[in-house]
């Protein structure tokens, strides 16, 4: 048996408690042979299958060959037929070659590694890998380095469930809750996908942040995104519970849109459940569309439950507008707009039967009622009993004003304290001879005067 000694101190304590690692050579299957370089500094190399551990440790070393360099403290294991494999008492590792720096308690790997934290579950897996090992006196916690896009099913606690698939051009750990990425960072699983330049997690903390055009995607049934200049996600245990744009965010699902400088984005049970928005103070910078209706204000609220949009809550200088439908008779004519304005708004959505896609359709999101309270004031198209005259034109004002919808159009205006305004209702038709006569005088009113003729 060959003992590899670069550490002086006595063995007392295991790895685990931060002690260095003195090899061992347990056995060599081939040839080994000693080479002293100086006097007091021999190297040794051996072939054919080498078996070693850490003395005093469970930490076990295995390879096809092995070389030591005593002088600069270096061990190097060669896999040829198998792969070196490695089982330290937080990481096991396996790849093509690995050396190991006793002075700086360093292991170094490269090509075909797989490495696999013993604590969490978590594996690495890429063309490199850097191990600092958590040794007393010279660091507190275990470090890994690793390059050229690693692929990491990132575990907080072995029994977290489903992993984080994290894949960055580089990418650092520091203990077991620990990991910051760079360059083309991506984070994946099942319920939602996260990219950007750089990226950190701490699931201690249970923070995260994404920046360098950060975007993440929500993949439920109703899917969502949200970009920014910088995204940060609130952890609970194995689930994002809060996603938060700092700055240009702009948040779309299914049928709404919403855009601010700040958002922040409540999940639950994996699915979006609520919205909030709002911009720098003294300016109107949130900003939510849905179909056919848009809401601005200096603050948005939006509830989503199940992701289904089904009310929002303005605040501060907050105005809205809605596209009324033309009547069916006139397909050519644009939609009139609706608006509605005060000092808060409550706007609520209903799920409808979606007539376009016939029986078996899907449900779509309908405005159903909006409620403007403090200096109120609403502009409407108010639907007609008789449909062929067309809408009225309604301009009211008061401390609250209540709009019901009904089919995508306004059907009652309720209007409370301090209430004025103004209502226009629809000419009625025309009869026949006076629609002639009037078209007559029109065009006698339109014929050009014949020019003078010197002839």
């Amino acid at each position: 048996m060959l003992l590899l000694t670069m550490v002086q101190q006595p063995a007392t304590g295991d790895t685990t408690a931060g002690r260095p690692c003195i090899v061992v050579i347990d056995s060599v299957l081939g040839k080994g042979q000693q080479m002293e370089v100086r006097k007091g500094e021999t190297n040794m190399f051996a072939g054919g299958g080498v078996f070693a551990h850490c003395r005093g440790s469970g930490t076990s070393l295995a390879s096809d060959s092995v070389a030591w360099f005593a002088g600069v403290g270096r061990f190097d294991m060669i896999g040829q037929k198998h792969l070196v494999h490695i089982r330290d008492t937080a990481i096991t590792l396996d790849a093509t070659t690995a050396a190991y720096y006793m002075r700086q308690e360093r292991l170094e790997a490269h090509r075909n590694v797989v490495a696999v934290n013993r604590s969490t579950g978590s594996v690495l897996r890429g063309p490199n890998l850097t191990y600092y090992r958590s040794v007393k006196g010279m660091r507190d916690t275990l470090e890994l380095y690793a390059s050229s896009r690693p692929t990491i099913d990132y575990r907080a606690t072995p029994d977290s469930g489903e992993p984080y698939v994290i894949v960055g051009d580089r990418v650092r750990f520091k203990g077991n809750d620990r990991v910051w990425g760079g360059g083309r960072v991506t984070i994946d699983r099942s319920d939602f996908a996260a990219r950007g330049d750089s990226m950190q997690l701490d699931q201690t903390a249970g923070f995260g942040v994404l920046v360098g055009q950060p975007r993440l995607e929500g993949k439920g049934a109703r899917p969502y995104t949200l970009t920014g200049t910088r995204i940060e996600l609130g952890l609970e245990g194995r689930d994002i519970r809060l996603v938060k744009a700092l700055g240009n965010g702009v948040a779309t699902g299914v049928d709404w849109r919403l855009t601010a400088d700040t958002i922040h984005l409540h999940v639950e049970k994996k699915k979006l459940q609520q919205a909030f928005a709002w911009g720098p103070k003294d300016s109107v910078h949130a900003h939510a569309v849905s179909t056919r209706n848009a809401i601005q204000a200096d603050s948005l609220a939006l509830d989503l439950p199940g992701e289904v949009l089904t009310e929002a809550r303005a605040f501060g200088h907050a105005y809205s507008t809605s596209q009324q439908e033309p009547a069916k008779r006139d397909s050519t004519a644009k939609p009139g707009t609706n608006w509605i304005a005060g000092d808060s708004l409550t706007a609520r959505w209903t799920q409808e039967p979606d007539s376009t896609l016939g029986r078996g359709g899907t449900l779509k999101t309908v405005l159903h009622q909006v409620i403007a309270r403090g200096s109120a004031r609403a502009f409407t198209h108010l639907a007609n009993e008789h449909d062929s005259l067309g809408p009225s034109l309604d301009y009211s004002r008061g401390a609250i004003i209540d709009v019901l919808m009904k089919a995508d159009k306004v059907d009652r205006v309720w209007v409370t304290g301090k209430a004025d305004g103004v209502h226009l209702e629809p000419l009625p038709p025309a009869s026949p001879d006076s629609a002639k006569k009037d078209t007559a005088k029109t065009t006698r009113k339109k014929a050009p005067r014949a020019k003078a003729s010197g002839r």
